[in-house]
């Protein structure tokens, strides 16, 4: 059976009970007062305008969804389509554009714009854990893309947006985020914060990173503008990884979404990292990779306002 075929794509009442099971596991829990005891459950009516998973606090008196304190708070889109647009932005390995999910969704397309960037909201980690624990590899490499608004084209990577990652290789998780420029200065202290003292950096020949040796255990580099990205006499200095990770997100972001303001760069990053963090490999498939996003989306509320401001 289908994925999308089950009950909590097609009827509100089990999408609401699927949402419900995942982020209250051990019982409600009322968003004003934080009590989870007397809270009752109001019976759907749509001809009295009852909502679907409406509770009502015998604490603080107040009503109340499922709904309250996350992405989907104050959305007028029925969960249903909440639940089908998480789980294609999940699947979709390079993304789904905002113009396919408005046609797919049968929503307009300022609707379906708003909706993947609070997604991917909702997708964004915040793990701060360091990489590399216990003497791993972490690869380390920053890569360029589009152009800075008001940027003149220039020679190189100057007029570009820049991107900082880190992969480490024993756990397969990537960790990305927008850098300013990509001087020794700007990326080392980000690569402190990020990688374990004990681990073995692995780079590329690049001038940010001569002092890396000095901060971790080991540091290996291979040559790439002389064509050696294998070390010949080490096969696990490499920065292959990392590569790879930046060809998905590469050809998702030109040929998917095409276009990215800067203001809005940090959260694609998020989008990619969340599927490589989850990715196949790992043993997570589409249906549990579009419930690990779910459980993500509270406390993350984003305003159309806000999104629009940074637009």
């Amino acid at each position: 059976m289908s994925v999308l075929s089950q009950p909590q794509f097609h009827d509100e009442a089990a999408a609401f009970a699927f949402v419900e099971a995942e982020l209250w596991a051990d019982g409600p829990v009322c968003p004003h007062c934080g009590g989870c005891e007397r809270i009752s459950a109001i019976k759907a009516n749509p001809e009295k305008k009852i909502r679907n998973g409406l509770k009502f606090c015998g604490q603080c008196r107040r009503q109340f969804t499922v709904k309250v304190g996350t992405i989907f708070e104050d959305s007028h889109l029925p969960m249903t389509k909440w639940l089908q647009a998480i789980y294609l932005m999940t699947a979709s390995k390079k993304g789904i554009s905002a113009h396919q999910l408005h046609r797919t969704l049968e929503i307009t397309y300022k609707t379906a714009w708003f909706l993947e960037h609070r997604i991917r909201e909702a997708m964004a980690s915040g793990d701060l854990s360091a990489f590399g624990q216990g003497g791993g590899i972490v690869e380390v490499d920053e890569t360029y893309i589009g152009r800075v608004k008001g940027t003149p084209k220039r020679r190189a990577y100057h007029h570009k947006m820049k991107v900082l990652a880190l992969v480490d290789r024993d756990t397969g998780q990537a960790r990305t985020m927008v850098v300013q420029d990509v001087t020794a200065k700007t990326v080392m202290p980000i690569v402190k914060a990020n990688v374990a003292k004990e681990a073995l950096v692995m780079t590329d020949e690049s001038k940010i990173y001569t002092k890396v040796g000095d901060h971790f255990a080991g540091h290996g580099t291979t040559n790439h503008s002389a064509g050696q990205y294998v070390d010949y006499e080490i096969p696990a200095i490499h920065t292959n990884t990392i590569e790879g990770y930046f060809s998905i997100f590469k050809r998702g972001m030109k040929g998917v979404y095409q276009h990215c303001g800067e203001q809005h760069l940090h959260r694609y990053l998020a989008e990619y990292e969340f599927r490589y963090n989850h990715r196949s490999n790992l043993g997570i498939e589409d249906g549990e990779r579009a419930t690990a996003a779910l459980r993500g989306v509270v406390g993350k509320r984003l305003t159309y306002h806000r999104a629009c401001a940074e637009a």
